[in-house]
């Protein structure tokens, strides 16, 4: 009886394990024959999709700017729901641009992509791909077309495309993009608005003080995706990346004042071994200690109608803070001014260099806070 019962147990075992093989050796084989199955591909193929892959963003760029939705369109898998919500982001995107730039009496001439592909892999008959995108806007202001301004805004992308009428098209792509919004101001103050802008003039920053100096200095270097390609695109590695646990603005901004014009850290705002402070990590945090603490003031507190007199007060190194509820949301630092003394900041999630201040705050119910930082 014991034997049996011995022999039984082993039986069970090797069918058991006969079993699993079998089970797992179908669930391989069925996953390879699926369409989403997926292989790493070699350099040379890497190569030759990078390129394709760059000519779309040059395509869709030169349709934004000539606000070519036909060309726009075609780009994209439309049929498939990705790739429908990206065409219909593009397309908020094109009149978000638009409408920036009739509000601010300027006009967009230029948009470049310098696309890096991080990682691709092949599924089913096209590719996935991570994209490191980081894109210049030059614009000019309607009363001095020569005059060109620019700035960058940086992303990660993941950026799916497939084959379909003898090209690529994408079939989807998700990254953080400040411009995919809506410009909802006060249509009765646009021209009001638009006549400010125009009649600014471009400060002197040659007497600024040396800290303000070096604060914009780290700023421009760390800004990640957004930096200019001499920096690599990178965070400082110092410190930790925050992004996923809720963004990196607060903990940008602090290094920019502790790294770059040497602020000295304390009990209240404070990083160490990859942990840092409310003060130093969180938005609001963040501006509640800067000007409860004497180290920065408010220049001014409202609406974009409300502060945009004031904000031609900020100087590179002050900060602005943007509100929602009453909540402060996120941190960007000023680091410059175009051609018309209008703001520029630099911040992380998205990445910005040398931004104008509102982008991508022009909906209803936010509020900013301009401040001044005591140097």
């Amino acid at each position: 009886m014991f034997l049996l019962i011995k022999l039984n147990r082993r039986t069970v075992l090797l069918l058991s394990i006969f079993l699993l093989i079998f089970l797992g050796l179908g669930v391989y084989l069925r996953f390879l024959s699926k369409e989403d199955a997926v292989m790493v591909i070699d350099d040379e193929v890497k190569d030759i999709l990078a390129q394709d892959i760059q000519n779309i963003f040059n395509i869709r760029n030169k349709a934004l700017l000539e606000r070519n939705k036909d060309t726009l369109k075609s780009l994209y898998n439309i049929e498939g729901r990705t790739g429908r919500w990206a065409y219909e982001h593009s397309l908020r995107k094109m009149e978000y641009l638009e409408e920036w730039g009739a509000k601010q009496g300027a006009e967009f001439k230029d948009i470049n992509s310098q696309v890096l592909l991080r990682y691709a892999k092949e599924k089913g008959d096209g590719y996935s791909t991570t994209l490191l995108v980081s894109t210049e806007y030059r614009y000019a202001y309607e009363d001095s077309p020569e005059k060109y301004n620019s700035f960058r805004i940086g992303a990660y992308h993941a950026f799916d495309i497939i084959p379909k009428d003898d090209k690529w098209v994408i079939s989807k792509e998700w990254y953080l993009d400040p411009t995919d919004d809506s410009l909802e101001l006060d249509q009765s103050k646009v021209e009001e608005v638009k006549q400010i802008i125009l009649s600014g003039e471009t400060k002197d920053l040659s007497n600024l003080n040396k800290r303000r100096l070096k604060a914009v200095e780290y700023a421009d270097k760390y800004c990640g995706t957004a930096s200019l390609p001499k920096y690599g695109f990178k965070y400082n590695p110092n410190y930790r990346n925050f992004n996923s646990q809720g963004g990196n603005c607060a903990n940008f901004a602090s290094q920019i004042l502790y790294e770059g014009a040497g602020f000295r850290k304390n009990r209240t705002w404070n990083y160490e071994r990859g942990k840092g402070s409310k003060a130093w990590l969180n938005a609001h945090g963040f501006n509640q200690y800067m000007t409860y603490s004497g180290r920065a003031s408010m220049i001014a507190h409202g609406t974009y109608e409300q502060v945009l007199k004031s904000s031609y007060k900020l100087l590179p190194g002050d900060y602005v803070a943007y509100e929602k509820k009453g909540k402060v949301e996120h941190i960007s630092v000023v680091t410059g001014v175009d051609s018309k003394g209008y703001a520029l900041v630099n911040c992380h999630n998205s990445d910005r260099y040398r931004v104008p201040w509102d982008i991508g705050w022009n909906k209803k119910g936010i509020k900013f806070r301009l401040v001044r930082v005591h140097y």
